[in-house]
Formats: C-alpha cells, sequence, structure tokens
C-alpha cells in the first residue's frame, strides 16, 4: 500500500495540563471537528486506488482499506452526517483510522488540521447549535479560538446503526 502516514503520539493525559488531548480536523468546508485522542491511532493519506469498493453498500462506505496488514471499513464521515460531501475527483483521502474496544474504522474527512486540548467542562450541548441528525454522533461542541468544533463521539460512530446495517 502507498500511503503517507502520521503517528499520533498518545501521552498520558493530563487534567492540570489544559485537558484532554484531541485530533483536530475539517469534516467538510464549513463545519470543523475534533476526536479524542484516545480513539485516535493514526492518521494517514491515502491513494484512492487503494480502496477496494464493495457493491451494495450504503452510500458512506467507500469500501475496505489495507491498514498494518488489517482490512478495515473505509467511511466518509461527511456523508454519514447527511452533510455536503467533498469533491469525489480527489486523488486521495486523509484517514483518521479509530479504535473502538476492538472494531477498527477509517474515517475519511476533508482535512486533518492537528491536535488540540481542552477541558470536559468546555464541551457544551450541541442541542439547538446543529442539525438534529448530528446530534447522536456528538458529545457536544466546544469554541476555541473563535470556531466552533464538533466533538465527535467515536464509540457512538461506530456503534451506528448504518454502519451495522450491512455488517460491516
Amino acid at each position: 500500500m502507498n500511503s503517507s502516514k502520521v503517528k499520533l503520539a498518545s501521552k498520558p493525559q493530563n487534567h492540570n495540563n489544559l485537558g484532554d488531548g484531541y485530533l483536530k480536523f475539517q469534516l467538510n468546508q464549513q463545519t470543523a471537528a475534533v476526536l479524542a485522542m484516545k480513539h485516535t491511532q493514526e492518521a494517514v493519506i491515502l491513494p484512492v486506488e487503494s480502496v477496494t469498493a464493495m457493491p451494495n453498500m450504503t452510500t458512506c462506505i467507500l469500501g475496505l482499506m489495507n491498514w498494518r496488514s488489517r482490512i478495515i471499513w473505509l467511511v466518509d464521515l461527511p456523508r454519514m452526517f447527511n452533510l455536503e460531501s467533498f469533491d469525489n475527483r480527489l486523488r486521495q483521502y486523509n484517514v483518521i483510522i479509530v479504535r473502538v474496544e476492538s472494531l477498527l474504522l477509517g474515517l475519511v474527512v476533508q482535512e486533518i488540521k492537528g491536535t488540540t486540548k481542552f477541558i470536559p467542562e468546555d464541551i457544551h450541548s450541541p442541542i439547538g447549535q446543529v442539525e438534529s441528525s448530528l446530534v447522536p454522533y456528538l458529545r457536544g461542541c466546544v469554541v476555541q479560538e473563535k470556531e466552533i468544533f464538533l466533538v465527535l463521539d467515536a464509540q457512538a460512530i461506530a456503534q451506528s446503526s448504518i454502519l451495522r446495517s450491512d455488517e460491516v
């Protein structure tokens, strides 16, 4: 597999040191989000031709990818959330490999922005702030540097009926 990899260091959480670690990224042009580092294994740039499409899958499933000799599902996260998706003529995907218990998933996002930290008290209710269809996949919202970030719930994404309905 010809992909560029960025290893994400997993440091022990120190609540006295600005809070918990999160990976920051753009879901699409309009929507910024974060995902807890405890669920994030790696960020990978994956050539489109490295993805094996599977027939009869829901539209948010892009196919299968090989990650460290494991075959995992690749999910178009903006499409899963019914948000405006990115250009399907891309030559590569920005993929966040997440682990929830024993399940590994590749989440495709528009752009990976780096890492940030904040304390749990900074997370506010998403109700009334975002589309109601997004709420089940969120832990909340956080405002940082005048930008609103959706705080995604990796467990809710992994257990989604959208993904489970096709026996992913």
